[in-house]
């Protein structure tokens, strides 16, 4: 069955919401309490089943996809209406902004420029980009297919989203390859070995293009097979791209259930909430929204608003 479009957006806001609770606990405190279901209160003090600034913008960019295709001064103004009205959020209330994401808001915000307004400094390495990129794939691979790497136009396009707030190579390569990645687990008749092929396409592209080629020195670990052998203390959590993209992969490729999947991730501690959320996308594509159980969507706050923009986009997307 074509996996949708809900089952990949559920599955992120699912992740992100099991994780915000602990965002910031380590990894220490979670061996002694491990993250089982949704939490209440914890990090930010919300009610169970509260997303964070991950779905926002997820919802924010797919919201745009739906109606202006890539139109990256649309989706600048929509992060603006969140991060200053707290549109796209389940309660009103925007919080848990990335330093490097709000700078660039805010720079939109006062020259109305989506071209030059993202931090493209070595030290804007975050993971504000990744977390949101999620829509875009299904545009692209109703354009181009589900070898994205094999379409220069498409990578540009991711880095040209990413860059819009985090446009250093490093976050650049980095959604570039889990846009990739996705694309393979989009294909209605993916291989097993869909996510490794999405690997190998990716760092063929960087390879064959010299201003990227260094970059993949950062993201080696995740092109050597051994990688997913390694024991869960060679893996970091934190809100780097190459870690969060790291122990997303880690989390996905170790586990067989979607549930397994988003568990292992939030209970490597510290960015949970995004390291969860790029699990929960990758899970949720794989296994389709109904692994998900049940009694974790029922507790999700703001769900039609989920429901509702996914299905705008699947609509989209399913007349291109």
């Amino acid at each position: 069955m074509k996996p949708t479009v809900y089952d990949g957006i559920l599955g992120l806001s699912v992740g992100d919401a099991l994780g915000v609770p602990v965002e910031f606990v380590s990894r220490e405190e979670l061996d002694s309490n491990p993250v089982v279901g949704m939490r209440e209160y914890g990090t930010y003090n919300k009610p169970a089943g509260t997303w964070s600034d991950d779905t926002s913008m997820t919802l924010a960019t797919a919201a745009v996809l739906c109606r202006d295709d890539i139109s990256l001064y649309a989706m600048m103004e929509e992060y603006g209406k969140w991060m200053t009205e707290g549109k796209y959020t389940s309660d009103g209330e925007t919080y848990d902004v990335g330093l490097t994401t709000r700078m660039a808001i805010e720079h939109f915000l006062a020259n109305h420029d989506a071209g030059s307004c993202g931090m493209s400094g070595e030290g804007s390495n975050g993971n504000g980009s990744l977390m949101r990129i999620l829509p875009l794939a299904y545009v692209l691979t109703a354009k181009y297919g589900y070898d994205l790497a094999k379409h220069p136009e498409a990578m540009e396009t991711i880095h040209q989203v990413s860059a819009i707030t985090h446009g250093h190579p490093i976050s650049l390569v980095g959604c570039g390859i889990y846009v990739t990645v996705i694309g393979k687990l989009l294909d209605p008749k993916r291989a097993p070995w869909s996510v490794e092929m999405g690997l190998v396409e990716a760092r063929e592209y960087y390879m064959n293009h010299s201003e990227y080629a260094p970059i993949l020195d950062e993201y080696q670990r995740i092109f050597d097979e051994s990688f997913y052998t390694l024991d869960r203390d060679a893996i970091v959590s934190s809100g780097y791209i190459v870690d969060t993209l790291e122990a997303a992969l880690w989390s996905y490729m170790t586990t067989k259930t979607y549930q397994e999947a988003v568990l292992k991730a939030v209970n490597l501690g510290e960015d949970t909430d995004t390291v969860a959320a790029v699990t929960g996308a990758l899970a949720g594509i794989a296994y389709g929204s109904k692994s998900i159980p049940q009694e974790w969507v029922e507790e999700i706050k703001g769900l039609n608003q989920i429901k509702e923009i996914s299905k705008d986009l699947q609509t989209k997307i399913d007349i291109m």
